[in-house]
Parts: C-alpha cells; structure tokens; sequence
C-alpha cells in the first residue's frame, strides 16, 4: 500500500513540474500602450515570461478602427494548452476588460493568442499576418514557418514589406532585456 501512495505522490511531482512553452501574440487597440503593459505584468503572476519583443503598430485588420500594438510573449506555464487557455488567458482578458461579441474584428482592450505550444503552431492561418509574425520573429529568429520551412525572420521581412508596421520600442521597454533587435 504505501509503495502506490509514493508512487502517486510522486507522479503528482512530476506532473506539477512539467512545463510548457507557448508563444503568445498580444494586441490591443483601445489604450494599447496600458493594456499590453498590464497584460505582460499579469503574465507574470501567472508563469515565467522569459521573453517580450517591441511592440509593433499596425492598421487594423478586417474593418475600420483604431491602430492595433501587437507583441509576442515567450511564456513558460504548467498548463497544458486548454488549461492555459481557460486558467490564464481568458482570465486576464477579462480582467482588462476584453468583451467578447460575434464580431471578431471589433476594438479591444487586450486578445491573447496562442501562436505557438511547446514548437508546434496553433493556427495555420497567422503566418499570413505581419501582426503576428513580426514580433513573434523578434523573439523566436530561428523558428521555421511551417508553411513554406523559411526561417520566420525571412516571413516577417517579406510581411512587412506589404504593410505598413511601426515599431515602439518605449510601450514595453521594462520587459525588454536582451532581446534580439530587427530591423525596424
């Protein structure tokens, strides 16, 4: 009997200390420059963000409305990728206020994406989006799109040359130490 218990107590170690590797995509168009800011803080109560790149200024996409700052987290958690979803995600998007409607392209207060889980894509459809792929370049330059195996820095420099994009660097300054620097 007691070699089950510690058994059991010891899968449950090791379960707690597993952990996951998520790459996720940050925006904002109502108070952006606070938002994104807030968002990055409460991550850290969360999980470990090892990495934040600039944010990134863009048109917004699918209708008309403010400008967007997108950036991309490397964020280390213990939760699977659901769980990441429902215990952390939608929490701090709810506490900043994000309302959810049937309009996917209305203004926000914050959306967080998962683009990338433990180097596996989430969503075909974000590599065709300077938005997303730009920061994520900034933060992750080796990565391969997995779409056409190019390296993802070569993806982003080919996006941003069939959009408008501004980089600003002083909205996330207090979490960018050592990142790697991108042509602006």
């Amino acid at each position: 009997m007691r070699v089950q218990s510690e058994w059991r107590s010891t899968e449950a170690v090791m379960a707690m200390s597993e952990s996951h590797l998520a790459y996720l995509n940050l925006g904002s168009n109502i108070e952006p420059e606070v938002n994104l800011v807030k968002a990055v803080q409460l991550l850290q109560k969360y999980g470990d963000v090892q990495k934040v790149s600039r944010a990134w200024e863009s048109r917004s996409v699918g209708a008309a409305g403010p400008n967007y700052l997108n950036a991309c987290v490397a964020f280390i958690s213990p939760f699977m990728q659901t769980d990441l979803k429902e215990r952390i995600i939608r929490p701090i998007e709810a506490q900043l206020g994000r309302k959810r409607s049937e309009n996917k392209y209305t203004p926000r207060t914050i959306d967080i994406d998962i683009v990338l889980f433990d180097d596996k894509p989430n969503n075909d459809k974000v590599w065709k989006f300077a938005f997303v792929i730009v920061p994520l370049a900034e933060i992750y330059p080796d990565y391969k799109n997995p779409l056409t195996q190019e390296k993802i820095t070569k993806t982003a420099t080919r996006l941003r040359q069939e959009i408008w994009m501004e980089s600003r660097p002083e909205v996330l300054s207090q979490f960018n130490r050592n990142i790697n620097n991108v042509r602006n």
